[in-house]
């Protein structure tokens, strides 16, 4: 979020990691609106409060069942937004954010993004 500018001339670890997922969704390189706004929603608001949403489970808390929700729900928006916007850009605007190459496609794009539905789904109370 801080370095969304300097990512794309990053050397160290994180920035090849951070070069190595935008080959299955480009938008990450080119510090897009939408994967911008998401992932700092995401850091500032969802992580913490998965974080506290763990803690109440661990403990049995009474709003643990209502967190469990709310985090939930957000990871499931969050991704359904994030695939409809790629697939509408790329069916409407004819513009694809991925390398043609089935393995990016399919595992970088498709089933690490695919992870943040099926475990929250699950994880409905």
């Amino acid at each position: 979020m801080f370095n969304h500018e300097c990512m794309a001339s990053a050397q160290d670890f994180f920035g090849q990691l951070w070069k190595e997922y935008a080959l299955s969704d480009s938008r990450y390189m080119t510090a897009d609106t939408l994967v911008l706004c998401m992932e700092t929603i995401t850091v500032l608001l969802w992580g913490p409060l998965c974080f506290g949403t763990a803690y109440t489970i661990l403990f049995s808390h009474s709003l643990r069942h209502p967190l469990q929700i709310i985090v939930c729900m957000a990871h499931l928006y969050g991704d359904v937004l994030y695939y409809a916007t790629s697939l509408y850009d790329d069916y409407v605007h004819e513009r694809s954010y991925c390398r043609p190459e089935r393995f990016y496609f399919w595992v970088y794009y498709f089933l690490m993004n695919f992870i943040w539905i099926v475990i929250p789904a699950s994880w409905l109370p």
